[in-house]
C-alpha cells in the first residue's frame, strides 16, 4: 500500500485530510467529545489515589483501610459488573448515541450523590452508580467512534479512545496536588464535582454526532445510513465512490451476517473464528489490569509508603508526574498502529512490562531489606518504566483492537465481554490488593511477575495482524478467504463492484438514478 493511499475493496483510493474536509471535520471534533468516556475511568482512579492523600478526607471518611479501603475503589467495578447486562442491548436496540446520553446522565447523578456525600455508606452508594453510568457509556462509546470514522483513521481514533484515561488521571492527579492545601472538606469535595466534566461535554456534544451508519443499515434505515456516510466521509456525495463502495460492503456484510449468523450470545462460541476472537477478548480484558497496573493505579499511595515516600506533597507530584508520562507514551503510540502492527506492540510491551516488573519487586525487596535509598529511587524508576512498556500498546490498544475484531452482529455483545473481564479484573485487584499490600508487601508482586510470563506466552501464539485492512474485511483473518459469513463474502461483493462501478453509474438506496432508470447491483 502507498504512503498515499488507503485500501478498500481490493482497490487504491488517495488519502484524505480530515481537517480540510469540512464534514469530517465537524464529525471528528464532535466524536472527540465521545472518547472522553475513557476519561471518566482515569479521573477515577487518578482521584481515589489522590483522596488518601488529603487528611480532611481521611478524617470525614474514618481513615479507611484494608477491605474498607479496598471495597471504595472497588465498588464502582461493582457497579459497572451490575450494568453489563443491559450494556449491549441497550447500544443495539437504542443505538450507540443513545447509549452514551443514557449513561451519561447516571454518571452525573452519581457525582452529585458523591459530592454531597454526609458518610461512608453514601459516599460508597454513589461510587456504584458512577460505575454503572460508566459501564452503560462504554458499551457504546467505542462502537460509535469504529463504525463511524473514515477507514484509513480508524485505527488512530479508536486507539485514542483509551488513552483518554490518562487525560482524566492527568486532572484528577493535579486537581488533588493543589486542593490539598485546603484545610476543610472541599479539599476532596471539588476534585468530586469536577468529575461530572467530561459527561457534561458528551450530554450536550452527543446531538451533534450522527448515529452509526452500520446500525441504520441494520435496523433497515439505508437511506439515513447513506447520508450519515456521504456527509462524514465525502462532504455529503453520496455519489461518491469510496462512499459507494463502504455502503455496499457494510450491506453486504449485514445482510450475510442476518442471514449466516444469529445475535445471540451462542454467535460467540459457534465458529473457531469466533472462538478465536472470543479468547482475544477475554484475555485483553483481563491483561489490561491484571498486569500489575492496577497496584499504581488506585494504590500508589501504599506503594510509596512502603519504600519511605510518605509526603503527600511527595506522593501527589509522583502521580501527576506519571500520569503526563503516560499520556504522553500513550498517545504518541496511537500513530504507529498501523505503522508498527498490532502484533509487534503487543508483544513488545508484554515483554518490556515482565523485565520491568521484575526489576521493581527486586528492588523493593532489597529497600525492605536494607532500607537503601538506591532501592527507593530505583522502584520509583522502574514503575515509571514499567508504564512506558505498558503505553505501547496495552492502554490504546485494548479497545482499538478488540472492537475491531468483533463482526457488527456480536460487536456490541464482545465488547460486553471486554468490559466484563476488565471490571471483574478490577474489582479483585481493587478489594484484594491494598489486603495483600498489608499483609505480605513486596512478595505480592512475584505474582504480577508469573502472571505477565503467562500474557506473553498468550499474546505470542493468539494475538495476529490486522493493520491497513478495512472494518468489514477484518473478517478474512479469523474465518478465512473463503469464509461465505460476515465480511470476507462482503468483500468480494465489494471488490465485484470496485471494478465495474463508474462515476454515472452509482448505486442509490433506492437502487435508482437521478433520472428514473434502474441500476443493478454487482451479483456475486
Amino acid at each position: 500500500m502507498g504512503s498515499d493511499t488507503f485500501e478498500l475493496a481490493g482497490r487504491q483510493f488517495p488519502k484524505v485530510t480530515w481537517w480540510k474536509n469540512p464534514g469530517m471535520r465537524k464529525t471528528y471534533l464532535c466524536l472527540g467529545m465521545v472518547v472522553l468516556t475513557a476519561a471518566t475511568n482515569g479521573y477515577d482512579g487518578s482521584m481515589m489515589n489522590g483522596l488518601q492523600t488529603l487528611e480532611p478526607w481521611q478524617e470525614y471518611f474514618d481513615h479507611p483501610s484494608g477491605s474498607l479501603l479496598g471495597i471504595l475503589s472497588a465498588i464502582m467495578s461493582l457497579g459497572s459488573l451490575a450494568a453489563l447486562p443491559a450494556v449491549p442491548y441497550t447500544a443495539d436496540l437504542l443505538g450507540r448515541r443513545m447509549g452514551i446520553l443514557i449513561g451519561c446522565l447516571i454518571m452525573i447523578l452519581g457525582v452529585v450523590l458523591q459530592t454531597i456525600s454526609a458518610n461512608y455508606g453514601m459516599f460508597l452508594a454513589a461510587r456504584f452508580l458512577i460505575g454503572f453510568g460508566v459501564a452503560i457509556a462504554h458499551g457504546a462509546s467505542p462502537l460509535l467512534i469504529t463504525e463511524l470514522v473514515h477507514t484509513q483513521h480508524r485505527a488512530i481514533f479508536t486507539t485514542i479512545y483509551n488513552t483518554t484515561w490518562y487525560l482524566g488521571a492527568i486532572v484528577a492527579a493535579w486537581l488533588t496536588f493543589g486542593t490539598n492545601n485546603i484545610p476543610n472538606n472541599w479539599s476532596w469535595r471539588a476534585p468530586t464535582i469536577v468529575q461530572a466534566a467530561s459527561s457534561i461535554l458528551q450530554v450536550i456534544f452527543i446531538w451533534f454526532v450522527p448515529e452509526s451508519p452500520r446500525f441504520l443499515i441494520y435496523k433497515g434505515k439505508h437511506e439515513q445510513a447513506l447520508k450519515v456516510l456521504a456527509d462524514c466521509h465525502a462532504n455529503g456525495d453520496q455519489e461518491d465512490e469510496v462512499v459507494q463502495l463502504e455502503m455496499h460492503e457494510i450491506k453486504e456484510t449485514i445482510r450475510l451476517e442476518k442471514e449466516f449468523e444469529s445475535n445471540s450470545w451462542k454467535e460467540l462460541i459457534r465458529t473457531k473464528g469466533n472462538r478465536h476472537r472470543l479468547i482475544i477478548c477475554i484475555t485483553a480484558g483481563l491483561f489490561s489490569q491484571w498486569s500489575g497496573n492496577g497496584l499504581v493505579s488506585y494504590y500508589i499511595a501504599k506503594i510509596l509508603d512502603s519504600v519511605g515516600y510518605t509526603s503527600s506533597v511527595e506522593q501527589n507530584l509522583i502521580n501527576g508526574c506519571l500520569q503526563i508520562l503516560n499520556m504522553i507514551v500513550a498517545l504518541t503510540m496511537c500513530f504507529f498502529v498501523d505503522k508498527i502492527g498490532r502484533r509487534k506492540l503487543f508483544l513488545v510491551s508484554t515483554a518490556g512490562m515482565l523485565v520491568a516488573f521484575i526489576v521493581w519487586t527486586i528492588c523493593s525487596a532489597r529497600y525492605d531489606i536494607s532500607k537503601a535509598s538506591g532501592a527507593v529511587n530505583a522502584v520509583v524508576a522502574m514503575i515509571y518504566i514499567y508504564y512506558v512498556f505498558y503505553n505501547i500498546a496495552w492502554s490504546g490498544l485494548l479497545v482499538g483492537y478488540t472492537v475491531e475484531i468483533l463482526p457488527y452482529s456480536i460487536r456490541a455483545k464482545g465488547m460486553t465481554v471486554v468490559w466484563f473481564c476488565i471490571d471483574a479484573a478490577l474489582f479483585f485487584n481493587q478489594y484484594i490488593n491494598p489486603i495483600a499490600l498489608d499483609n505480605i508487601g513486596w512478595k505480592y508482586y512475584i505474582f504480577y511477575c508469573v502472571w505477565l510470563g503467562f500474557e506473553l506466552v498468550v499474546v505470542w501464539f493468539f494475538y495476529i495482524e490486522t493493520r491497513n485492512t478495512p472494518l468489514e474485511e477484518i473478517a478474512r483473518y479469523f474465518d478465512g478467504e473463503t469464509a461465505m459469513v460476515g465480511g470476507a463474502a462482503a468483500t468480494e461483493k465489494a471488490r465485484e463492484l470496485a471494478d465495474t462501478l463508474h462515476v454515472e453509474e452509482v448505486v442509490t438506496t433506492s437502487d435508482t438514478r437521478k433520472d428514473g432508470g434502474r441500476v443493478s447491483e454487482s451479483k456475486a
